[in-house]
């Protein structure tokens, strides 16, 4: 197949004048580079396209391909993460991964937990703060947590977070509802281990490939998986490779994420994250529909990797679901 890519390289953008935080979600060119070998391997041609509006240009003079795999965060908007796949979807050109309304609704963590919570999966308690009224109307036992309703790789989280009184919930709103121009997602804190599951597939044949467990190490900032624990992941995380076979709490994490990712109609791959409370109840806390891909950092290759599944092998498995979804014909290695 000739494979278009799309990404936002976060080198381009830090030369544009964009912060690191700014660009935190944005890949780095070994990323893109690793991506394109694995393609290659599997008998592909690729076309390095770019970010969103590189895209229209591309579009706009005729280029066409027979999928395009897409990894682009966008930068503007609760929706930037369904601007390439809505693109292409007008041009009737098949991508990896979430269709537009889902890369949507997964972005905003507040529809996530609603759909969530409808289809009777646990997941804390929670309210939307838009403004600061609505400060004055969260009905939550404390302790609680808050973050931006619309964000990743931690952005918007520190120690802070995690919240003790109405005094604190009212100055943590105020600083995230400034620094982020958009709403806060409060929900009822939860003690208990972190998990990521990592999920292969889409509708019935999605299944579980593994799922680590988030230990935060010492010196890393208390109580959440933050900006500045993923930043300086090497140093401040463990992540352990956990198994349902003999763990009821990991097995019933998997039983969640795999039934999240189905509800939320995830695609071809991705990761469902979780906690428990201090009785070992994992809830969902949120989805990634479009997951990093970084083969050592990102942490559904890092799944891959501990399972014993190579990156390029990980790379076939949600190409060949793409191709199977569009009815593309797949010759790769």
């Amino acid at each position: 197949m000739r494979i278009g890519l799309t990404f936002d390289l976060r080198d381009e953008y830090l030369a544009a004048g964009y912060s690191e935080e700014e660009t935190a979600e944005f890949d780095r060119a070994d990323t893109i580079d690793s991506l394109e070998n694995a393609l290659h391997a599997l008998g592909h041609e690729t076309d390095r396209i770019g970010h969103v509006r590189q895209l229209v240009g591309r579009l706009a003079t005729g280029d066409r391909w027979d999928l395009v795999f897409n990894i682009c965060e966008g930068l503007h908007g609760i929706a930037r993460e369904a601007q390439v796949p809505a693109l292409l979807e007008a041009y009737e050109i098949p991508c990896t991964f979430a269709d537009p309304v889902v890369m949507s609704v997964c972005l905003h963590k507040g529809l996530t937990k609603t759909l969530v919570e409808k289809a009777q999966l646990p997941t804390p308690r929670f309210a939307v703060v838009e403004t600061m009224e609505d400060v004055k109307s969260v009905n939550l036992p404390y302790p609680l947590f808050a973050k931006p309703i619309a964000e990743g790789t931690g952005k918007g989280i520190s120690s802070a977070s995690c919240i003790a009184s109405s005094d604190e919930l009212e100055q943590v709103c105020e600083q995230l509802l400034r620094k982020f121009r958009q709403p806060v997602l409060v929900e009822t804190y939860l003690c208990g281990r972190e998990f990521t599951v990592g999920l292969l597939g889409t509708d019935e044949a999605a299944r579980v490939l593994g799922t680590l467990e988030i230990v935060l190490l010492s010196g890393a900032e208390p109580g959440a998986y933050s900006y500045t624990n993923k930043e300086r992941c090497e140093e401040l995380v463990r992540y352990d490779l956990v198994s349902g076979v003999n763990d009821c709490e990991v097995a019933e994490a998997e039983r969640i994420a795999l039934a999240a990712w189905r509800e939320l109609k995830g695609r071809d791959g991705g990761r469902i994250d979780l906690r428990s409370d201090g009785n070992g109840q994992p809830s969902f806390i949120e989805a990634n529909p479009l997951a990093g891909l970084h083969p050592e950092h990102s942490d559904l290759p890092m799944i891959a990797t501990k399972m014993g599944m190579s990156y390029q092998q990980l790379i076939k498995e949600i190409v060949d679901s793409a191709a199977r979804r569009v009815g593309c014909s797949v010759k790769s290695s």
